[in-house]
């Protein structure tokens, strides 16, 4: 089957679609993540989310309205303790990371009948992505990019310097609790794409090939989303020839292109 003829497949529609909304959401959040140097406080929320998906199916709502809900919560904390100092910032990760899988584990094991496929959430499926989860991704997509486009001075202040951004009359606490909540959702509706063990690096890899050759905040943004969506299409097309897990093969390219990007900056420019 040539990938002309994939393309008039639905399942392989929405595939694609939920890659181009997962990158621009992605691209634009992880850009935010990295300049903050927040990836491992990213990494304990995206774990800790998993405390909902279990909670969601021992109660019976949607798992992923459930990896929401505690995925915000998780988030919210993080941020509150951190700027209150109640902890170190490396233990507050460390504990909800823990106990966000250990939650989840406890529950889906609780669920009365068979234990459910845990693997789309652990690993991603985006072949399985439904109409519900693309309106989702659309949404977040929409409000990520207005947040961005209406807020990037004072989100480029405080990514960068807090107390200047303080100085310049910048609502520096609320920018902080926004983004957070949006990294929150970013991770939980990319949890479908690319699950729970991999999207920290669909957050994280585009935005370092971007930097090995720009440092400007809105150049990486831009080459994150593009470099996010063409290792996507990717490794869904590498996935679907070979039939192995589609998260997995999406973060393959994106490490291999990293290396490729590397060695060519290398190659040019010597460094």
């Amino acid at each position: 089957m040539d990938l002309l003829n994939l393309l008039t497949y639905g399942f392989f529609q929405h595939a694609v679609l939920a890659a181009l909304l997962m990158s621009i959401t992605c691209g634009i959040i992880g850009t935010y993540i990295v300049s903050r140097r927040m990836v491992f406080i990213s990494g304990g929320i995206t774990h800790a989310s998993f405390g909902g998906v279990g909670i969601g199916y021992y109660l019976g709502f949607p798992p992923l309205a459930g990896a929401a809900a505690v995925a915000v919560l998780a988030a919210l904390t993080t941020e509150n303790l951190t700027r209150r100092k109640v902890l170190r910032n490396d233990s507050i990760i460390a504990i909800l990371w823990s106990l966000g899988m250990a939650v989840g584990i406890i529950f889906v094991y609780l669920t009365p009948g068979y234990a459910p496929n845990l693997m789309s959430y652990l690993f991603g499926s985006i072949i399985t992505v439904s109409t519900t989860d693309l309106w989702l991704m659309l949404a977040l997509a929409l409000v990520v990019t207005a947040v961005f486009i209406l807020l990037y001075r004072p989100i480029l202040y405080v990514a960068f310097d807090e107390q200047f951004a303080r100085i310049r009359g910048i609502p520096v606490m609320f920018i902080n609790y926004l983004l957070i909540i949006l990294v929150a959702l970013t991770i939980v509706l990319s949890i479908r794409t690319a699950g729970i063990i991999l999207v920290l690096s669909v957050l994280t890899v585009p935005q370092n090939i971007s930097n090995l050759f720009t440092n400007r905040f809105s150049h990486i943004m831009v080459g994150s989303v593009v470099l996010g969506f063409v290792a996507s299409l990717l490794g869904l097309v590498l996935s679907y020839y070979l039939d192995i897990p589609s998260g997995a093969c999406i973060i393959f390219t994106l490490v291999v292109l990293y290396m490729v990007a590397r060695l060519i900056k290398v190659l040019i420019f010597g460094r």
